[in-house]
């Protein structure tokens, strides 16, 4: 297996570059070229940028066919979206009776072996959790990231967002659902995360990491308890911590908010040099606790 990077391996301005591009901000083009000053002992920018994709092999935290588990691919409605749209669903495989659900959104890449990975565990740990796809529309993730995240950029937005809410009313009333329902979510799905908090007074929790925050003037709407997790590196997301906070603190809202110190956006997703193994530890093991008291109790 190739040799997993850390982010020590790279400049930072590399990783802010790095950023910049996953996220759409800037093109192929042009992290290429602002980052070729880096490139120094016989590696080009080409290679930095290749050394900065996932390898999906090391987020084979629970294999596909863990007898464990139950999972498979199911089909959902949609109707203020693009209609029948897909996931991944996973439970414990010894579950008797009806399960609290947790549905899990993935980064702007759609539903990536690391999404399906942390399905699984979550079916581990006794919940019946769902991905959904956004790119399902499309023909679904397919296997390359640059490809998904063109394919992710051009979905209609507001149809995306109602397929995510689409996505957490299907798992909530579920015929293995218990209804209590939480939300898990990953850079765009940290967002989601908020969104769905927004519009469903009924969730029971949300964990977003490292995700924009709803807009302020949306969050007297929520009921759902919060634990945030974001990356002390990340300036882009955490910009919009401070006016996020105010407005929970002035509505009353039940939060809490985790800063992990010196690592990046990102830090969660093992598939990456970004990946940061103690923080994504703790910040898991806080999900899963947290999830027991909302979701099990």
């Amino acid at each position: 297996m190739m040799e997993r990077k850390k982010t020590s391996d790279f400049s930072p301005a590399v990783l802010k570059e790095f950023d910049l591009y996953v996220h759409g901000i800037i093109s192929r083009r042009e992290f290429l070229n602002r980052s070729a000053r880096f490139a120094v002992g016989g590696v080009t920018a080409a290679a930095l940028l290749d050394s900065l994709q996932p390898n999906f092999a090391w987020a084979r935290q629970v294999p596909k066919d863990d007898s464990r588990i139950k999972a498979e691919y199911a089909e959902y409605p949609s109707p203020e979206g693009n209609g029948t749209m897909k996931g991944y669903l996973a439970r414990p495989a010894n579950a008797s009776g009806p399960l609290p659900a947790v549905v899990v959104i993935h980064e702007n890449r759609g539903l990536n072996p690391y999404i399906e990975d942390v399905v699984r565990r979550l079916a581990l740990e006794g919940y019946l959790a769902f991905a959904p796809d956004a790119l399902a529309v499309v023909g679904g993730y397919p296997g390359d990231e640059d490809k998904a995240r063109e394919m992710f950029a051009k979905l209609d937005p507001g149809k995306r967002t109602e397929d995510m809410v689409a996505a957490a009313g299907f798992l909530k009333t579920h015929p293995e659902s218990s209804g209590k329902l939480g939300v898990i979510g990953f850079c765009y799905g940290g967002g989601v995360a908020g969104i769905l908090a927004v519009r469903m007074p009924d969730l029971a929790a949300a964990v977003p990491f490292y995700g924009p925050q709803p807009p302020v003037s949306e969050v007297a709407a929520i009921k759902a308890p919060l634990q945030i997790h974001y990356a002390g590196l990340d300036e882009r997301i955490n910009a919009g911590w401070p006016a996020f906070e105010k407005a929970l603190q002035d509505h009353g809202k039940t939060y809490e908010m985790h800063m992990y110190a010196d690592v990046h956006h990102g830090f969660h997703n093992d598939t990456t040099p970004r990946y940061d193994e103690k923080a994504a530890s703790l910040a898991w093991r806080r999900s899963l606790d947290f999830f027991g008291r909302h979701l099990k109790s």
